[in-house]
């Protein structure tokens, strides 16, 4: 009798397209993969809205849910409203203490509604926020991962990180954080998983130690 397929679903980071997980495999007898896009928000849509939004992309029943950075916040939404086998947020944030102070000045002075987004065409203004680093560290690997340059969704995002409203960490969600993630350099704090040597970009470069643990995660 052939054996049961787990779907698994895997979400971005901010302004990152899908193909960040194009060296994520997993034993295809066991796992299909599905890759999620960022849609464009409606301007004044909630989070919540937009993660129910985001569900009617998932047909399958009792999922694996992986998110990154932005999308890590996201799927903690998203699985409010879906049967989850295993949700995993990686290189993301458990709540929102775990903001950087910047981040959180940023939100007490509402000066995130003044942020030059529509440097939207520049790649580097993106890299900064998506990845931490700036263009110059890595310029072709952001050409081709940063593919969401709507001013819309990035007025939006940026707003819903700042604003996140989770106070405790998510008891079904298994964290996974680099140490040296500069994004959100206060995630390995409390229960996670802490990759040694993991930037905020470690699901590109450190592919190989997913793929060996994901499935014994899922399983476990």
């Amino acid at each position: 009798m052939a054996s049961e397929i787990t779907h698994v679903y895997l979400m971005p980071g901010m302004a990152a397209s899908p193909t960040i997980f194009e060296y994520i495999k997993l034993p295809e007898d066991k796992y299909k993969i599905h890759w999620l896009e960022w849609q464009i928000p409606g301007k004044n849509e909630t989070l919540e809205e937009y993660a129910k939004r985001m569900c009617n992309f998932i047909t399958e029943d009792n999922i694996v849910l992986l998110g990154v950075s932005f999308g890590g916040i996201l799927v903690q939404e998203m699985s409010k409203f879906l049967n989850i086998k295993k949700l995993f947020v990686v290189s993301s944030i458990k709540s929102r203490h775990e903001l950087p102070k910047r981040f959180k000045l940023l939100k007490i002075t509402k000066a995130y509604k003044i942020l030059p987004t529509q440097l939207v065409g520049n790649v580097d203004f993106l890299a900064k926020y998506a990845f931490g680093e700036t263009i110059k560290k890595r310029v072709d690997l952001y050409k081709k991962y940063l593919s969401v340059n709507d001013k819309v969704y990035l007025d939006w995002s940026i707003k819903q990180v700042l604003c996140w409203s989770q106070d405790e960490p998510n008891p079904n969600a298994i964290y996974i954080n680099g140490d040296n993630d500069s994004v959100f350099p206060h995630s390995c704090v409390g229960d996670c998983i802490v990759i040694k040597g993991g930037t905020h970009i470690m699901i590109i470069n450190k592919y190989k130690w997913f793929n060996e643990n994901l499935p014994k995660l899922i399983e476990s």
